[in-house]
């Protein structure tokens, strides 16, 4: 029989001759349940909208964007490229011009950035489910149409509805800019809204998706791309995107860029880990302090409790093992807040999962809190807490022997 472990499990659930040890150990598992619960659900609520943002991503991001190292644009006739079409893991490769511009809708004017794409992206696209006003399509019969963001269209007062056209500006590459007459150094196109799209705040306060023949007309170019656009074949495994990016970069050379999605947004997916660490250590800070309630109800049981202890050594039990029945004792109190809390935790996060019941308030792409499980999270969860718990614990100990030798 392990000694401490049925002293401590005898302890625990047994009648204390004051009432108090009783419930100040209540109140430390329904804290550590409370905390528990807390941190696996927002851990979960923040996976839900992590998982959001990178699926809008995915929608306008490629799986790999290559761009020129030097300068803006290039002609994609290398054999790389054709390497690249010719691979099974591929999809699809689109061919992309950009370029900042200058937009008028019907007297009202802003900057804005346009995003001139081919067939390919037009016929390939995943911007159908964020459209919030008319139809994505950038052809009408021979007429050349546009994308705009929601916010952009906002600030123009442009509406696919009307009938008012868009008119798009850029400096000519041909002509000297003349100070009597700016506008004339001006090189325009003049196309119709089809929609208005909602993916990010960045993207839509600023983008403008068209035909890349249109922008190329309009930035006098022939073949020039800025970017290719590749994406994967659905089951395309990790190691294999891995592995076409390492060929992809070895044929191209260091006259060009190819970038993963985590390349594309480094930035933005640094801050949303530094984000959840950040929500971790401070729900695992909270966590602690509620923690510290298992101090004070192990401290009185020891006071309590050394009637025994004086038994227990005139028994020869080494002090190494009267130490551990207090130390389990208190553990066990954390441990039992961290069954519940998991319990309660996973349990509402699964039942939000499945059925939404939290809804969220006003007009956003999801009507209901977003929540992902994640079982690292759950497993991290509770081995800082069960650290925790035992950390605790051995502090009333090592504090009455320290007062007592």
């Amino acid at each position: 029989m392990n000694l401490p472990l049925f002293f401590a499990g005898r302890y625990l659930f047994a009648r204390k001759s004051h009432n108090v040890i009783n419930i100040i150990s209540a109140i430390s598992a329904i804290g550590m349940a409370i905390g528990t619960a807390a941190l696996t659900i927002i851990l979960s609520v923040y996976n839900g909208f992590d998982s959001l943002i990178k699926a809008n991503l995915s929608d306008i991001d490629p799986d790999v964007l290559v761009t020129p190292a030097t300068g803006k644009v290039f002609i994609p006739d290398s054999e790389a490229f054709q390497w690249a079409y010719d691979n099974p893991s591929v999809r699809t490769m689109s061919s992309v011009l950009q370029e900042n511009v200058f937009v008028n809708y019907d007297g009202h004017q802003s900057l804005a950035k346009a995003k001139g794409v081919d067939d390919i992206f037009e016929e390939e696209n995943t911007l159908s489910g964020h459209v919030r006003q008319g139809e994505f399509k950038l052809h009408h019969g021979e007429v050349s149409m546009c994308a705009v963001g929601t916010m952009l269209a906002y600030s123009l007062g442009l509406n696919p509805s009307f009938l008012a056209p868009l008119d798009i500006y850029y400096p000519s590459r041909d002509r000297n800019i003349s100070i009597s007459n700016p506008t004339a150094s001006l090189d325009r196109i003049r196309l119709h809204p089809s929609c208005t799209i909602s993916l990010n705040t960045e993207q839509d306060n600023s983008l403008i998706i068209l035909p890349i023949e249109d922008m190329r007309e309009l930035l006098h170019y022939g073949s020039e791309v800025s970017a290719v656009e590749i994406r994967f074949t659905e089951g395309c495994t990790r190691s294999e995107q891995k592995e076409f990016i390492k060929g992809m970069k070895t044929r191209l050379g260091e006259g060009f860029k190819v970038a993963d999605r985590f390349r594309q947004n480094e930035s933005l997916y640094k801050m949303m880990k530094y984000e959840k660490a950040a929500i971790f250590l401070i729900l695992i800070f909270v966590i602690i302090i509620i923690a510290f309630n298992i101090f004070g109800s192990l401290s009185m049981l020891i006071i309590e409790k050394e009637g025994d202890i004086g038994t227990l050594r005139s028994l020869g039990a080494p002090e190494k093992t009267i130490k551990r029945i207090f130390v389990l004792e208190g553990w066990f109190i954390s441990l039992l807040g961290l069954a519940a809390g998991l319990v309660i935790g996973v349990g509402f996060a699964y039942l939000q999962q499945k059925t939404g019941i939290i809804r969220m308030p006003g007009n956003y792409l999801v009507t209901s809190y977003p929540v992902i499980i994640k079982w690292m999270d759950v497993a991290v969860t509770a081995a800082g807490v069960a650290l925790i718990g035992y950390l605790i614990a051995l502090l009333p100990v090592a504090s009455y022997y320290k007062t007592n030798r």
